[in-house]
């Protein structure tokens, strides 16, 4: 039976993840990108998410705990942020396939993620190593309106 929610779990899983840097601000781009170079991070760390977690400097929240994701919140000085560890690498890369779709800044190493903001994905480069990529959302499916304005949008609101 896990292998048929195995899709609905992940994509449940990068929404969680994505909507916590999303909590924060509305703002889409207008933090400062750091020069090429300017820090040095570690090789990309291995290990259990709790392991990740010790190396983060972050108590984690696991949130889930399937057979195919591992995901827990952390907080650290820094900020906010999800991490996720996954069994497979097949299973990493549709997470981060389907989170792109999103938007966001994304610490990648082998067989985890981390996601939050901008702030949050540099300070941890420099505890766990791992290369950062970043997407633009993507507005599929329209809600018939206003040309694709985010101008007053109501998605990053909830208790």
């Amino acid at each position: 039976m896990r292998t048929k929610r195995t899709r609905p779990a992940l994509a449940a899983a990068a929404l969680t993840a994505l909507a916590l840097p999303l909590l924060g601000a509305c703002d889409a781009g207008g933090g400062e990108q750091p020069a090429a170079g300017a820090s040095a991070s570690p090789s990309p760390a291995t290990g259990t998410l709790e392991q990740l977690a010790a190396k983060a400097g972050c108590e984690p929240d696991v949130q889930t705990d399937a057979e195919e994701i591992r995901q827990a919140n952390c907080a650290t000085g820094d900020g906010k942020y999800v991490l996720a560890t996954f069994a497979t690498d097949r299973g990493q890369r549709e997470w981060i396939n389907e989170a792109n779709d999103y938007g966001g800044s994304y610490l990648v190493g082998r067989r985890w993620v981390a996601v939050g903001d901008d702030r949050a994905v540099e300070a941890l480069r420099g505890r766990l190593g791992g290369a950062v990529e970043t997407a633009s959302p993507h507005h599929q499916g329209g809600t018939g309106g206003d040309g694709g304005s985010e101008e007053g949008h109501q998605g990053h609101h909830g208790s």
